[in-house]
């Protein structure tokens, strides 16, 4: 079964109220188990527009991650975010169909 994804970009203009949001949503992620994979980190925009920060969370499935978008006790705690940060969500189910390539001559030096 695929993993469900939010795809996370904000532009935060109040740390402190964000820093309440964050510590609101934590338990409700936690129940839906949510994993992040990017927390804001280095970046380069190589294409194309992005906001200042990024964050890229997984969920055990599709229905997961929209459960959990959608749960009264997440959508307290957005509440918070309101105001503190200006953003994208995207809801997005995984990949785990086959794949063009399994290993490439470069790949292969890159690990030597």
């Amino acid at each position: 079964m695929a993993k469900g994804y939010w795809i996370v970009q904000s532009d935060i203009n109040d740390m402190e109220q964000h820093g309440e949001y964050v510590k609101a949503n934590r338990a409700v992620l936690g129940r839906y188990g949510a994993k992040f994979l990017v927390r804001w980190g280095q970046q380069e925009v190589a294409e194309g527009s992005a906001r200042e920060r990024q964050v890229v969370i997984e969920f055990p499935d599709y229905a997961s991650a929209q459960a959990c978008y959608h749960d009264p006790e997440y959508e307290a705690a957005h509440k918070l975010r309101i105001g503190a940060a200006a953003g994208d969500v995207i809801i997005v189910e995984g990949y785990d169909g086959p794949q063009p390539v399994t290993a490439s001559p470069l790949r292969a030096e890159v690990q030597q």
